[in-house]
């Protein structure tokens, strides 16, 4: 299902994930690569965009997209 709505993640709201994989959450599965953990232990204010990917079964999927750090 594609979300027209632009929707930010942080990482607290993630429960400050410390390692690289595949999340449950309630808004569907998250994915989190090296490189995200990377910034937010630099920048732990940083807000994330989830990017919808395509997926099998009508699964959720989303993956972090471009980043903003508040000041």
């Amino acid at each position: 299902m594609f979300d027209p709505e632009v929707h930010k993640v942080s990482w607290q709201q993630v429960g400050r994930v410390s390692e690289p994989g595949r999340y449950l959450f309630t808004f569907g599965w998250l994915t989190i690569k090296p490189e995200d953990l990377a910034i937010w232990q630099r920048f732990p204010d940083a807000i994330f965009t989830r990017v919808i990917q395509p997926a099998a079964d009508d699964v959720d999927e989303f993956q972090l997209g471009t980043f903003d750090i508040p000041r």
